[in-house]
């Protein structure tokens, strides 16, 4: 599949509010079509094709900045959510719990699944910020390519290294609070009822955000499938949890962009 296509297929597939926080990729093409079909009187060095190339550079550094804007929000967001669930457990497990103040199973049962489904919902949004970060620097890595490639420029390993420094692309706090969401199931939910708990997840995954989460880590291993080959412009190996889902979906290697 084209990486145009991809990246409408995720844009559609994930949280609406979220689409149209994801990578220009037809303003970019459209934009370096008309600076590699200049005619040669507006190539290198031409004041037009200066500005061509200076929009260009807007568009792409604009891009960072809506990334790094968004993702930060949603990464404070889901600290605070982190602290709430830890919170919320504690309280019913105080209230309710066999040692609580009021101690009722039933109550107990009804306000655990009501937060167990609440994490399954916060475990899927971390897992898609995790695909947003990755499918947009893959974007970005491959516009700048056609751009090199096409106008005879060296802006991509300049621009990859300043990509790697923003804080878009570092997900390894996300990728904690992943495990430590897991983390939180395995220690409050029984061990026995993990088979049945994928299970329900797996039926469950036709609708609401679970639906978006198994869609964006097939899609996570479909982009790191075909080579093992790294470079400077690899994406690094995914560092998520090895639940019994993702184990089953085996998202293992790096992608090259090709």
């Amino acid at each position: 599949m084209k990486f145009g296509k991809r990246l409408k297929q995720q844009v559609q597939d994930t949280l609406p509010e979220w689409r149209d926080k994801f990578l220009s990729y037809k303003e970019l093409k459209k934009l370096l079509r008309l600076l590699s079909t200049a005619p040669s009187s507006l190539l290198n060095g031409s004041v037009g094709y200066g500005k061509g190339e200076a929009e260009f550079m807007y568009l792409l550094n604009n891009e960072i900045d809506k990334f790094n804007g968004f993702f930060m929000e949603q990464e404070e967001d889901f600290i605070i959510r982190h602290k709430e669930v830890q919170q919320r457990i504690k309280r019913v497990v105080d209230l309710w719990g066999p040692n609580g103040t009021q101690a009722s199973e039933e109550d107990y049962k009804d306000e655990m699944e009501k937060i167990r489904k609440a994490i399954v919902d916060f475990h899927g949004e971390m897992v898609l910020l995790v695909n947003y970060s990755n499918i947009n620097y893959t974007g970005l890595a491959k516009i700048l390519k056609k751009y090199d490639k096409r106008t005879g420029g060296l802006l991509r390993l300049p621009f990859i290294q300043k990509v790697l420094e923003q804080p878009f692309f570092t997900t390894d706090l996300i990728s904690k609070l992943v495990k430590e969401c897991e983390s939180i199931i395995d220690a409050v939910f029984p061990v026995e009822e993990e088979g049945e708990r994928a299970r329900e997840e797996i039926v469950v995954a036709g609708e609401g955000i679970f639906r978006n989460t198994v869609a964006a880590l097939l899609t996570m291993q479909e982009m790191r499938k075909g080579s093992s080959t790294q470079s400077a412009f690899s994406l690094p190996p995914l560092n998520l949890p090895d639940s019994d889902l993702i184990q089953s979906i085996q998202l293992n290697a790096a992608v090259p962009i090709v």
